[in-house]
């Protein structure tokens, strides 16, 4: 039998903010095995299409797998039809994708938790998947992962829905250090995606040195 301890897991924190004129994704950079830091500089936000984006939590395998599947489905689905599909369709098709995971029979437990954050013709839109396979609609803000506790006290003091995508990056740096300097299975750095009337972009992607030069 696999031990929970032996699997490569992302940590985690990452949030979505919903701006006036696009959407901030980000997140960590840590992902751990058990109390092992695995990997420093792990890339927890995946473009899915060139206005589409996730970040992710869970187990690694998983979530990489997942968003492969989920690129090759959109893209079949736009040779098909030849239309770009929706944030809302997108998130509804990875969140049947992770329903449908978690419930498979296997002695590794298939957890993913999946930000979705787009635009399309109506507009930016934040969609939070549940490791569960539920999907919620977020009009403002949501966060994932173990470090989720101390975002969200930064979230609900500073947030409000007239934000501009530049205070959104200054407000999800503030909020992804708050956890990294209390959560133990988050940290090493920040990665920051915008999305916006020009698409998905990364605009920050920096390390947290840790160590000690005498």
């Amino acid at each position: 039998m696999v031990e929970e301890r032996n699997l490569q897991k992302t940590g985690t924190t990452t949030l979505a903010l919903l701006c006036k004129e696009g959407v901030v994704l980000a997140a960590d950079k840590r992902a751990t095995s058990g109390y092992l830091v695995s990997h420093k500089k792990f890339d927890k936000i995946l473009n899915i299409t060139d206005n589409i984006a996730v970040t992710v939590a869970g187990t690694v395998s998983d979530v990489q797998l997942l968003a492969k599947y989920i690129r090759a489905e959109l893209k079949l689905k736009l040779i098909r039809t030849e239309r770009e599909s929706s944030v809302k369709e997108a998130a509804n098709l990875l969140s049947m994708m992770v329903y449908n995971n978690i419930r498979k029979l296997s002695l590794i437990p298939g957890i993913s938790h999946f930000l979705v954050g787009g635009k399309d013709e109506t507009g930016f839109h934040v969609y939070d998947l549940a490791p569960d396979g539920s999907i919620v609609d977020v009009d403002d803000y949501t966060t994932s992962g173990s470090g989720s506790v101390m975002v969200y006290g930064v979230l609900e003091t500073l947030y409000n829905k007239k934000i501009s995508v530049e205070e959104g990056i200054n407000l999800a740096v503030k909020s992804i250090n708050a956890a990294v300097q209390r959560d133990i299975a988050s940290g090493n750095g920040i990665d920051i995606v915008t999305i916006t009337k020009d698409g998905v972009k990364k605009v920050l992607s920096k390390e947290i040195s840790t160590k000690i030069e005498v």
